[in-house]
């Protein structure tokens, strides 16, 4: 079976959950125990905003996390450790994907594995991700407003969310689109979008990225809109 790739997302309310959420990125219960099938695993926080931000929101937390497996991946959604995250969540979200396209490195590695074919009528989800470089932060963070408003009129855009593993330098975005001919559109059609990509490979602002285009095949939980 293919590998498969699970983003959870977890929104809490009141300060002692969104502490212990808080302390789970330092600590994890997916890294305190052995997995076995699990290659790959990162706690995130995230931004207010629907694409990079400078804002965080200590609501809401998440994680990726790369199985050898669907039967692994579904059983693990099943599992305690699941269940630590969404006992005191107020909602939640568990989204299982198999990898489109993927290209670039997130630590040092590419995690994500090619097994399914580009179908542009399918629901699409996407991960970018970046290392920016400390002393390039401040003008990286001066363009992003703008490209995350950018996203705000596309009807087909189901879900987007700011995600990070550390503040203002390690930083994702993730977001689901009904279907992947309307976020091609958005990626190479919108100016906003297009002026960014631009200004970073002329600028440079990175020392790593990742970009992976997913085709999500199983859902559960209250927080992300119903696709599949």
């Amino acid at each position: 079976m293919p590998q498969t790739t699970l983003i959870s997302f977890f929104k809490y309310t009141g300060l002692k959950n969104k502490w212990h959420a808080l302390g789970r990125m330092g600590r994890s219960p997916v890294l305190q125990q052995k997995i076995e099938g699990l290659s790959f695993f990162k706690p995130l926080g995230t931004g207010s905003g629907n694409g990079f931000s400078i804002k965080p929101d200590f609501s809401t937390f998440g994680f990726v996390a790369v199985f050898n497996s669907e039967a692994i991946a579904k059983d693990f959604l099943n599992s305690e450790i699941i269940k630590e995250y969404t006992k005191t969540a107020i909602a939640y979200s568990n989204v299982l994907m198999h990898t489109v396209k993927s290209h670039g490195e997130w630590s040092k590695q590419n995690p994500f594995e090619s097994s399914v074919e580009f179908d542009k009528t399918k629901p699409l989800a996407v991960i970018t991700r970046a290392t920016i470089k400390p002393k390039l932060a401040y003008q990286f963070w001066k363009n992003v407003p703008s490209v995350s408003k950018s996203m705000n009129n596309y009807d087909d855009l189901i879900f987007s969310k700011g995600i990070g593993e550390f503040p203002l330098l390690m930083q994702a975005t993730f977001s689901l689109w009904s279907n992947a001919e309307s976020m091609m559109n958005y990626a190479y059609k919108n100016p906003k979008h297009a002026e960014m990509v631009k200004k970073t490979r002329e600028l440079d602002w990175y020392s790593e990225e990742l970009f992976a285009r997913f085709q999500p095949f199983y859902q559960e939980g209250n927080l992300i809109p119903f696709i599949l």
